[in-house]
Protein backbone atom coordinates (compact mmCIF):
# COMPACT_ATOMS: atom_id res chain seq x y z
CA UNK A 1 0.00 0.00 0.00
CA UNK A 2 1.28 3.30 -0.86
CA UNK A 3 2.92 4.95 2.68
CA UNK A 4 2.94 9.07 2.58
CA UNK A 5 3.81 9.16 6.46
CA UNK A 6 6.64 10.56 7.20
CA UNK A 7 7.56 8.41 10.46
CA UNK A 8 6.17 5.18 8.43
CA UNK A 9 8.75 5.87 5.86
CA UNK A 10 11.83 6.04 8.03
CA UNK A 11 11.10 3.24 9.98
CA UNK A 12 10.85 1.41 6.20
CA UNK A 13 14.33 3.08 5.73
CA UNK A 14 15.71 1.40 8.79
CA UNK A 15 14.21 -1.63 8.63
CA UNK A 16 15.08 -2.32 4.75
CA UNK A 17 18.81 -1.14 6.11
CA UNK A 18 18.78 -3.90 9.15
CA UNK A 19 17.28 -6.36 7.08
CA UNK A 20 20.63 -6.56 4.95
CA UNK A 21 21.45 -9.67 5.11
CA UNK A 22 18.86 -11.36 7.30
CA UNK A 23 15.53 -13.06 6.96
CA UNK A 24 12.51 -10.51 6.92
CA UNK A 25 11.05 -12.95 9.18
CA UNK A 26 13.77 -11.68 12.10
CA UNK A 27 13.00 -8.47 11.37
CA UNK A 28 9.36 -8.30 11.17
CA UNK A 29 10.13 -10.42 14.78
CA UNK A 30 11.63 -7.14 16.26
CA UNK A 31 9.67 -4.73 14.47
CA UNK A 32 7.94 -3.70 17.71
CA UNK A 33 11.04 -3.38 19.54
CA UNK A 34 12.42 -1.26 17.19
CA UNK A 35 9.41 1.18 17.41
CA UNK A 36 10.06 1.22 21.36
CA UNK A 37 14.03 2.08 21.35
CA UNK A 38 13.77 4.50 17.88
CA UNK A 39 11.29 6.47 19.87
CA UNK A 40 8.24 5.49 17.05
CA UNK A 41 10.94 5.98 14.20
CA UNK A 42 10.75 10.07 14.94
CA UNK A 43 13.69 11.27 12.84
CA UNK A 44 14.47 14.24 14.80
CA UNK A 45 14.83 12.09 17.93
CA UNK A 46 16.68 9.80 16.04
CA UNK A 47 19.46 12.70 14.99
CA UNK A 48 20.12 13.60 18.74
CA UNK A 49 21.25 10.32 19.81
CA UNK A 50 24.31 10.25 21.30
CA UNK A 51 27.27 7.90 22.19
CA UNK A 52 25.12 6.54 25.63
CA UNK A 53 21.85 5.97 23.54
CA UNK A 54 24.50 3.95 20.79
CA UNK A 55 25.88 1.64 24.02
CA UNK A 56 22.24 1.06 25.28
CA UNK A 57 21.01 0.12 21.88
CA UNK A 58 24.28 -2.50 21.14
CA UNK A 59 22.98 -4.04 24.39
CA UNK A 60 19.20 -4.83 23.48
CA UNK A 61 18.32 -8.14 22.23
CA UNK A 62 15.26 -7.15 20.96
CA UNK A 63 17.03 -5.23 17.41
CA UNK A 64 19.68 -5.99 15.24
CA UNK A 65 22.67 -5.35 17.35
CA UNK A 66 25.16 -4.19 14.31
CA UNK A 67 26.83 -0.79 15.23
CA UNK A 68 27.14 -0.08 11.51
CA UNK A 69 23.23 -0.91 11.02
CA UNK A 70 22.46 1.08 14.22
CA UNK A 71 24.84 4.46 13.33
CA UNK A 72 23.45 4.07 9.90
CA UNK A 73 20.07 4.83 11.37
CA UNK A 74 21.09 7.51 13.37
CA UNK A 75 23.32 9.47 10.38
CA UNK A 76 20.17 8.45 8.33
CA UNK A 77 17.98 10.08 10.29
CA UNK A 78 20.05 13.04 10.28
CA UNK A 79 19.96 13.30 6.26
CA UNK A 80 16.42 12.78 6.41
CA UNK A 81 15.92 16.05 8.10
CA UNK A 82 17.87 17.35 5.49
CA UNK A 83 16.01 15.94 2.89
CA UNK A 84 13.07 17.13 4.80
CA UNK A 85 14.59 20.41 4.79
CA UNK A 86 14.92 21.28 1.24
CA UNK A 87 12.23 19.14 -0.52
CA UNK A 88 9.43 20.19 2.51
CA UNK A 89 9.34 16.70 3.21
CA UNK A 90 10.97 13.05 2.75
CA UNK A 91 7.62 12.06 0.83
CA UNK A 92 7.87 14.28 -1.41
CA UNK A 93 11.27 13.90 -2.22
CA UNK A 94 11.28 9.99 -2.32
CA UNK A 95 7.73 9.73 -4.76
CA UNK A 96 9.92 11.67 -7.38
CA UNK A 97 11.91 8.74 -8.23
CA UNK A 98 8.31 6.92 -9.49
CA UNK A 99 7.04 10.45 -10.42
CA UNK A 100 4.61 10.52 -7.93
CA UNK A 101 3.03 7.79 -7.97
CA UNK A 102 3.28 3.60 -7.71
CA UNK A 103 4.59 1.96 -10.43
CA UNK A 104 2.28 -0.81 -12.04
CA UNK A 105 3.99 -4.09 -12.89
CA UNK A 106 2.70 -7.14 -13.98
CA UNK A 107 4.69 -10.26 -12.78
CA UNK A 108 3.02 -14.04 -13.49
CA UNK A 109 5.54 -15.75 -11.25
CA UNK A 110 8.42 -14.53 -8.73
CA UNK A 111 10.85 -15.58 -10.66
CA UNK A 112 10.21 -12.42 -12.70
CA UNK A 113 10.21 -9.90 -9.97
CA UNK A 114 13.65 -7.68 -9.99
CA UNK A 115 15.62 -7.45 -7.20
CA UNK A 116 16.83 -3.85 -7.82
CA UNK A 117 15.52 -1.60 -10.90
CA UNK A 118 16.77 1.25 -12.68
CA UNK A 119 14.60 3.36 -10.39
CA UNK A 120 16.37 1.68 -7.38
CA UNK A 121 19.55 2.55 -8.60
CA UNK A 122 18.36 6.36 -8.71
CA UNK A 123 17.39 6.16 -5.74
CA UNK A 124 20.64 4.74 -4.09
CA UNK A 125 22.79 6.90 -5.95
CA UNK A 126 20.66 10.37 -5.00
CA UNK A 127 20.39 9.11 -1.13
CA UNK A 128 24.11 8.18 -0.74
CA UNK A 129 24.94 11.62 -2.36
CA UNK A 130 23.27 12.86 0.31
CA UNK A 131 24.41 11.05 3.19
CA UNK A 132 22.05 8.08 3.52
CA UNK A 133 23.44 4.54 4.44
CA UNK A 134 22.59 1.05 3.79
CA UNK A 135 20.65 2.39 0.57
CA UNK A 136 22.02 -0.29 -1.80
CA UNK A 137 19.99 -0.22 -4.69
CA UNK A 138 18.37 -3.68 -3.86
CA UNK A 139 17.42 -2.37 -0.49
CA UNK A 140 15.79 0.50 -1.97
CA UNK A 141 13.85 -1.43 -4.02
CA UNK A 142 12.71 -3.73 -1.01
CA UNK A 143 11.86 -0.25 0.38
CA UNK A 144 9.89 1.24 -2.81
CA UNK A 145 8.06 -2.18 -2.93
CA UNK A 146 7.28 -2.26 1.03
CA UNK A 147 6.13 1.50 0.92
CA UNK A 148 3.88 1.07 -2.09
CA UNK A 149 5.69 2.69 -4.93
CA UNK A 150 5.80 -0.22 -6.71
CA UNK A 151 2.99 -2.67 -7.22
CA UNK A 152 4.85 -6.15 -7.76
CA UNK A 153 2.24 -8.31 -6.39
CA UNK A 154 1.90 -11.36 -8.64
CA UNK A 155 -1.29 -10.90 -10.86
CA UNK A 156 -3.08 -13.70 -9.84
CA UNK A 157 -3.01 -12.19 -6.40
CA UNK A 158 -6.09 -10.43 -4.62
CA UNK A 159 -4.10 -7.37 -3.81
CA UNK A 160 -2.67 -6.73 -7.15
CA UNK A 161 -6.04 -5.44 -9.40
CA UNK A 162 -7.33 -3.53 -5.67
CA UNK A 163 -4.00 -2.23 -5.94
CA UNK A 164 -3.55 -1.25 -9.98
CA UNK A 165 -6.78 1.06 -9.39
Amino acid sequence: MPVHDEKKLFEFLILEGAQAGLSWDTILKKRARYREVFDGFDPEKVARYDKKKVRALLTDPGIIRNRMKIDAAISNARALLKVQYEFTSFDSYIWRFVDGRPKQNAWKTHKRVPAKTSESDAMSKDLQKRGFRFVGSTICYAFMQAVGMVNDHLVSCFRYAELNR
